[in-house]
């Protein structure tokens, strides 16, 4: 992990299959119809199901997981959301640390889809050391 000052992440792509739309919000217990009902989103302006918000906010701090390590220790999350991530889309996630003071480290993300920004924000971290409980 390259934690200077301008490094890039490795982009992580998903698939936003119907099916990974419909169990990430039953997951997180949202059971708003435009989560997993076609016809009930399309009827409230939508073009299909989409991305709940806790769905994001949990891959963009998995994003930074991913590549962080397990020592990472999530301390701030800060996202805007912008256009929504439909089901039969794909995903991308992007970073660059842009910052590095006394052990902690912001990174800030892009998630991109067809029609543009889905997420964009930052993550501060901090690694654990080994042997020392959090």
């Amino acid at each position: 992990m390259r934690t200077e000052i301008g490094s890039a992440l490795p982009e992580l792509a998903i698939d936003l299959t119907p099916t990974f739309v419909v169990s990430t919000a039953l997951a997180t217990m949202d059971f708003t119809p435009v989560h997993h009902d076609v016809d009930k989103a399309r009827a409230q302006g939508s073009k299909d199901i989409f991305l709940n918000i806790l769905t994001t906010m949990g891959l963009v701090e998995r994003y930074v997981t991913d590549w962080a390590g397990p020592e990472a220790v999530i301390e701030r999350v800060a996202v805007k959301l912008g256009v929504p991530a439909y089901a039969g889309d794909r995903l991308c996630f992007n970073g660059t640390v842009v910052s590095r003071e006394e052990g902690r480290f912001t990174v800030e993300v892009r998630g991109k889809v067809s029609l543009g920004d889905h997420a964009t924000g930052t993550v501060t971290f901090a690694l654990a050391e080994e042997g020392k409980p959090c």
